[in-house]
């Protein structure tokens, strides 16, 4: 049951931000060397060394490729400090969870690998060049792929520039979280009915199964789980889902009936890591979304307009979920259930989703106008009975903080009025305003 630590190893692999750069380090350094060995065996024709390739002398040649190196390592550290300052700004505006998107972003690793990449070439090629003296070998073909790849890196400069004027704009991070939600809701989601779990009496004679560990549950290798728990004739009830923090010496599963070596399939199923990852975890995607607006309604930034940009990604996101179904993380071998993770349902995805906005915005009309218009968009779309209750639960709540929080009526007669147009909505579908 490798299958969880191998997603956290993929998952900790693509959030670092060396690897790709050691990998375009490592391909310099291996053409360089490559074609410098092209250059001495001579099977280059003359005509295109003569017509197409540097034929400058080996002072030249040094003097070319010593620019190269220093102009590319320089260049390659000023775009690591507009990176670090990117990340002060963005740490500041919509928090450090936010970092990992610069981090693992790929135009920054490969600006960053293309200049060290070339400083490296630069080097390899510049140590086998020998005047007269020492021995007259010009490497005229490495020299002109040096040529190149200093224009490459010039053509690199200015999409960094253009790309980091990008990445820092809120509405930018805004809609890559967003991917990020739609994403996992296509990963996470199924457009089947899951299987209903056991009822609470099936574990009632279960036994606890602790857990040494410590650490935010990242993966599960659940299917791997069930087969065990299967072939030893037992069902496992986990008492974590991803996301969760498991603190050590703390019950982890319940195991029915206890069988040996639960405990071990168990550890061997999950991986642990020291934050949360939104590969399997619904809820900390959303919360990154939930993160920005509730930092832009502190005082210190003030930007509600980032907040609405939010609540609407927010209100696509629960628009896309209409047609699927939250799994319910039972997993059956034999039509019998051996083993059933706890899973965010559609009532606490609303709750991870607007209570912390709502709170942080008790006072301000306009962003409390705006949950109550994505809630109606979303009602307006969703049938589902038990779903409209939740979507009505929250409207409730916006409804009754603006009329204890808001002291102008005006403001609380226009918060009255969308909170009315929802209820139309729910009650009489997409034309209920209508008929109001």
């Amino acid at each position: 049951m490798l299958t969880a630590r191998l997603r956290k190893l993929m998952d900790d692999l693509a959030e670092t931000f060396w690897l790709l750069p050691a990998l375009i380090v490592f391909i310099g350094a291996l053409s360089a060397a490559g074609l410098v060995q092209l250059d001495r065996s001579g099977i280059l024709p003359r005509w295109l060394l003569e017509g197409w390739l540097y034929d400058g002398g080996a002072t030249g040649a040094r003097t070319l490729l010593g620019a190269v190196a220093s102009s590319t390592i320089g260049v390659a550290g000023t775009s690591f400090s507009i990176t670090i300052a990117a990340l002060s700004l963005a740490a500041g505006q919509m928090g450090p969870r936010l970092l990992r998107n610069f981090t693992r972003d790929r135009g920054n690793q490969l600006t960053l690998g293309i200049f060290l990449g070339t400083f490296c070439y630069s080097l390899i090629v510049l140590r086998s060049v020998r005047t007269q003296d020492e021995g007259a070998f010009i490497p005229h073909l490495s020299l002109t792929i040096a040529i190149i790849l200093a224009f490459v890196c010039v053509a690199t400069l200015v999409y960094f520039v253009g790309h980091m004027a990008g990445r820092i704009n809120v509405d930018t991070v805004i809609e890559l979280v967003s991917d990020e939600v739609q994403s996992a809701i296509v990963r996470l989601t199924t457009d089947k009915k899951p299987a209903a779990p056991p009822p609470t009496e099936f574990w009632r004679h279960g036994v606890a199964i602790n857990d040494s560990r410590q650490g935010y549950l990242q993966h599960i290798d659940d299917q791997g789980l069930a087969d065990w728990a299967a072939s030893h004739n037992t069902a496992i009830r986990l008492l974590l889902r991803p996301g969760h923090y498991v603190f050590p010496g703390a019950p982890i599963a319940i195991v029915v009936p206890q069988v040996e070596g639960a405990d071990a399939a168990i550890q061997d199923a999950t991986a642990l890591g020291p934050q949360r990852v939104s590969s399997a975890d619904l809820e900390f995607a959303v919360r990154q979304l939930v993160e920005v607006a509730v930092r832009a309604l502190s005082p210190g930034i003030n930007d509600p307009h980032t907040a609405m940009s939010a609540l609407d990604r927010l209100g696509g996101a629960l628009c896309q979920l209409v047609p699927l179904h939250l799994p319910t993380g039972v997993v059956t071998r034999d039509d019998r259930p051996t083993l059933v993770v706890p899973s965010i349902q559609y009532e606490g995805l609303l709750n991870a989703m607007f209570h912390m906005i709502r709170q942080n915005a008790a006072a301000n009309a306009a962003v409390l106008i705006r949950m109550l218009n994505v809630l109606t968009a979303v009602v307006s779309a969703e049938r589902d009975g038990s779903r409209m209750a939740s979507l009505k639960l929250h409207a409730d709540l916006i409804v009754g903080d603006a009329r204890r929080n808001i002291t102008a009526p005006s403001d609380v007669q226009d918060v009255e009025r969308r909170y009315a147009a929802f209820l139309a909505t729910q009650n009489g579908g997409p034309l209920g305003e209508l008929k109001r």
